[in-house]
């Protein structure tokens, strides 16, 4: 090789003149693509938090609502962006409702979208109303109430004035009709129908159900309580409610049927129609009973000739039976397209492991469940949207 040779060699190939390659900022070395993965996590994990906060703020203002029997879609991005209260339907809409409702009151109510998308699979239409318990050991919540609504479903408040079952049943002299007639319990009172109010959502409540039976200790039969005083105790409440402009409550006078006590005057149990809105009836179907007609018709009869409020059954179902539940099941449809004054039901969807003193479920076997699901496909259901 000539020397020219070898040194054209020696200058082509020196670090200094050799021709480079471009390289890609992804070519660059593990640091600089380290940077932009943490850069573009840092977004995203922004992006997730204030989504995360808007949706939060959104959800202070108020439940989302689509109407009865459909759930809420999930807020859009205006709705993120620019958070606003939601439209608060009028009460008139659910007190005179356009069709009937379909209520349940199941063991996770009124939080569990599971329950009520299970309910909807097995009776072919979603639920429409929401019935859950609150003691007067709990205060008011307003996201029980939001749930309920993004569920799709009107709440309904069995409101309870005493300690639960374990702390003495039909004795709790802390709960005395007197207590409340007197003012022992009005801050409690007053604190829960200012939360009602400050969520102006309408919401039912059901006060102190079931006072013609003797199984609770708001029963005049029962807890030292007096003639008279289930009266004075319901307008007390009523007046603090109306005091504090909780003029979103839905008041619901919910006696049991009269079968287990025949011998109790329900008219001197009536607050009168100015203190109630709808008139609540429990009851089951048992027994040898087959029609609705059989479980309910005394009890109608006798609350016909006291008011002409609408009546709402607040809690039913039929016991275990082979032979008859099926058939109660079904009757119970026909009879309540007959009832134009009765606005619905809610049917206790719990068995004797959830708070049942039987299996009240409508989905207990596949024949009942058939019967209920073929029965609610004849009534025309409330949408909840006026109109």
């Amino acid at each position: 090789m000539s020397e020219t040779t070898s040194a054209e060699s020696s200058v082509q190939g020196s670090p200094a003149t050799r021709r480079r390659k471009k390289m890609h900022w992804w070519s660059r070395g593990s640091g600089i693509r380290l940077r932009v993965w943490m850069t573009v996590n840092v977004v995203l994990l922004g992006a997730l938090c204030w989504g995360v906060m808007a949706a939060l703020r959104l959800d202070d203002m108020g439940p989302r609502y689509s109407g009865l029997g459909r759930p809420a879609a999930g807020p859009g991005m205006q709705q993120l962006i620019h958070p606003a209260p939601p439209p608060v339907p009028d009460k008139s809409v659910f007190a005179t409702p356009n069709g009937k409702y379909f209520g349940v009151a199941t063991p996770e109510a009124p939080w569990s979208s599971g329950e009520v998308d299970s309910i909807a699979d097995k009776a072919g239409v979603r639920p429409t109303m929401t019935e859950y318990f609150v003691r007067w050991t709990a205060d008011f919540d307003p996201k029980a109430v939001s749930r309920a609504y993004e569920h799709g479903t009107l709440p309904v408040i069995s409101w309870e004035p005493w300690d639960g079952e374990d702390a003495g049943h039909t004795e709790q002299p802390t709960y005395a009709l007197r207590t409340i007639i007197g003012g022992a319990h009005d801050d409690y009172i007053r604190r829960f129908a200012q939360g009602v109010a400050a969520q102006k959502w309408p919401v039912a409540i059901r006060f102190a159900h079931e006072m013609n039976g003797v199984w609770y200790p708001w029963s005049e039969a029962k807890n030292g309580n007096q003639k008279g005083e289930y009266v004075a105790a319901w307008k007390h409440i009523h007046d603090i409610f109306k005091e504090v402009g909780a003029d979103n409550a839905i008041w619901v006078w919910s006696a049991n049927i009269v079968r287990p006590v025949p011998n109790v005057d329900l008219a001197s149990l009536y607050p009168g129609d100015d203190y109630v809105d709808w008139v609540g009836l429990t009851g089951y179907g048992t027994k040898n009973e087959a029609t609705a007609t059989e479980t309910f018709g005394p009890t109608l009869d006798i609350i016909r000739k006291i008011t002409k409020k609408p009546i709402l059954i607040t809690e039913t179902g039929r016991e275990p039976s082979t032979a008859l539940k099926s058939k109660w099941t079904t009757d119970f449809f026909s009879w309540l397209n007959q009832q134009p004054d009765v606005l619905g039901f809610i049917w206790f969807e719990r068995d004797t492991d959830n708070g049942g003193k039987a299996d009240w479920r409508f989905d207990e076997t596949p024949d009942s469940q058939r019967a209920f699901s073929t029965g609610i496909a004849t009534v025309k259901l409330a949408d909840g949207l006026g109109g």
